[in-house]
């Protein structure tokens, strides 16, 4: 187990240390006791600067929303950026290597954490940074992906927060819009392990709603249009958590559109895309709930030790304009329920 000392921590052990000093100086040349609180060898506002490295794989509305939602969590904490913190925001555009580039980066810095947003992300970090504390989000299984012994006892300098998607829920709201649907087209990355656990769970799920599931793989977003065109008559297509569909939606829904497909998305950001709706979490509430794991981590919490955790509150998400263009109407039992309806 890799054993980290969050910076923070050790410059409050010094502060203390340095302030026993002094108590025990000012005790011998006035006989009254003096304390130092925590952090108070940073200054007045009592915390000790830091700097958080952010990785990000590729620039879509759920990623982004996941690191505003962190960063917020710091500014919440009493943290003031540029003061107190300084977020070094770096993003790999969607290439493997470059985040492979970017963790060697930051393992050169003198940083106090890293957060890593979405599995390839995660993955790179966790492979060059072993004595400063990762934390992960956006990440769908986080032990299949290599970056933690279990989700109950990470053991080491990574955890985080995951993004598992309700999918059989998804797959069952899919159903409730369309009674009549038999085939699901699903579109995903070989790469990403992210997908591939997503689509096995649609697959279980799929039997019981009485739904096949048809697949096709891309390496990258130029490839969407293409393999959406090979799913053949499909029904419906259901986008999970996939970081090149997701950042490439505007194809899927321009091909959805133009063959009058329901595209039923995993999250709230494709359905502001264009998809037509979903139940999912809330990616900047997942992100604030990684960025208060974040502040307990600088305050000496120890990641090894602490649970992966995910984000229980679901949100029903509909998008009747889109609905429309795809000539699907859209029941008065989705509607009525809908916690957000996209204008």
């Amino acid at each position: 187990m890799t054993n980290v000392l969050p910076r923070r921590r050790a410059l409050a052990l010094t502060g203390v240390l340095g302030a026993a000093a002094l108590a025990l100086a000012a005790c011998g040349s006035s006989g009254e006791a003096a304390g130092t609180p925590d952090g108070d060898a940073a200054g007045g506002d009592g915390l000790t600067p830091i700097t958080v490295g952010i990785s990000q794989f590729v620039q879509h509305p759920a990623l982004d929303a996941a690191t505003t939602g962190f960063k917020q969590a710091f500014l919440d904490a009493g943290y003031v950026e540029g003061e107190t913190v300084t977020f070094d925001e770096q993003n790999a555009a969607g290439d493997v290597a470059n985040t492979t580039t970017i963790a060697s980066t930051f393992a050169g810095d003198d940083l106090d954490l890293v957060l890593a947003v979405a599995t390839p992300s995660a993955q790179a970090a966790a492979q060059a940074l072993t004595d400063v504390p990762v934390l992960f989000t956006a990440v769908t299984d986080p032990v299949a992906a290599g970056l933690v012994a279990s989700n109950e006892a990470p053991g080491a300098n990574v955890t985080g927060t995951s993004d598992l998607n309700p999918v059989a829920d998804q797959l069952a709201l899919l159903k409730e819009i369309l009674p009549d649907a038999t085939k699901v087209g699903i579109v995903y990355s070989s790469g990403e392990v992210n997908s591939e656990v997503q689509v096995e769970l649609a697959k279980e799920a799929a039997g019981g709603l009485g739904l096949e599931i048809v697949e096709a793989t891309i390496t990258n977003a130029s490839e969407i249009q293409q393999s959406a065109e090979s799913l053949g008559d499909v029904d419906a297509i259901y986008v999970p958590t996939d970081n090149a569909v997701v950042s490439g939606i505007a194809a899927l829904v321009q091909l959805a559109e133009s063959k009058g497909i329901a595209l039923i998305g995993a999250e709230a950001g494709t359905v502001e895309g264009g998809a037509i709706a979903t139940v999912g979490i809330d990616y900047e509430a997942l992100g604030l709930q990684t960025g208060e794991m974040g502040v307990a981590i600088v305050d000496g919490a120890d990641p090894a030790t602490m649970p992966v955790e995910t984000l229980k509150t679901l949100q029903l998400v509909i998008n009747p304009a889109a609905a429309e263009r795809m000539g699907v109407t859209l029941p008065d039992s989705v509607v009525d329920r809908a916690d957000k309806v996209i204008e």
